[in-house]
């Protein structure tokens, strides 16, 4: 069984979606949230852990690029694989050497486009309506020592309307995120990396639908082939 951490700053809603995905296989489960770590007390993130009996840490040391109580944390829990799920925090780069291509992120944009740093949120979904772009989506990586630039495990588009807010999009995108997210994890947590990099057919990305279903069935569907 993969031992799992997440990292998470806010409200925690792609943390929810991995729990209840990983619930949901039952006993077929590769892998647990036995771990879950905040810079923030008042967190989501944190709350969602206490309410589902997980072992909470809120980090006094977030902020320090090179502190090492989140190494020595993920030690303590021998830890597999770290999740980031909406952590706004910059990843230490000894936690980083120490669990190459073991730490994954999502990140609401089509990588490369709109990531980097500063590029988070409502900063992105208002960037890509400003460029005009038809087609967002979400990204699934391995994290490096550069923010948004690791190797891309997956990606999913999501159309932009021309009557979009940076909030709607956002909306809009989460729906992805939440089907897309604990399907890669449970999946890495499985060992199975030959399904990546995960996305669908080039003639997709030109009409992608926006049901929450009908997303998740696409997805179980290429990770299945």
């Amino acid at each position: 069984m993969t031992r799992i951490a997440v990292l998470a700053s806010g409200g925690g809603s792609n943390l929810k979606a991995i729990l209840e995905y990983l619930v949901s296989l039952g006993p077929a489960a590769p892998g647990q949230v036995v771990l879950i770590a905040s810079e923030r007390r008042q967190s989501g993130a944190i709350a969602k852990g206490l309410a589902n009996a997980i072992d909470t840490v809120v980090l006094g040391d977030a902020t320090d690029p090179n502190s090492h109580e989140l190494e020595a944390l993920l030690a303590a829990y021998k830890i597999d694989l770290v999740v980031l799920a909406g952590y706004l925090r910059l990843v230490p780069a000894a936690v980083v050497d120490r669990y190459t291509d073991r730490i994954v992120n999502i990140h609401p944009s089509l990588l490369p486009a709109f990531g980097g740093p500063g590029m988070y949120g409502s900063r992105v979904h208002q960037a890509v309506i400003d460029a005009h772009e038809t087609i967002s989506g979400a990204t699934v990586h391995l994290v490096s020592r550069e923010y948004d630039r690791g190797l891309i495990l997956a990606q999913w588009p999501v159309p932009v309307l021309r009557t979009d807010s940076a909030a709607a999009l956002a909306e809009r995108i989460l729906t992805v995120e939440h089907a897309l997210y604990p399907r890669i994890v449970a999946a890495l947590a499985a060992g199975r990396r030959d399904r990546f990099p995960l996305k669908p057919a080039p003639a997709y990305f030109a009409n992608p639908p926006i049901s929450a279903a009908a997303i998740a069935g696409q997805i179980d569907a290429l990770l299945a082939n």
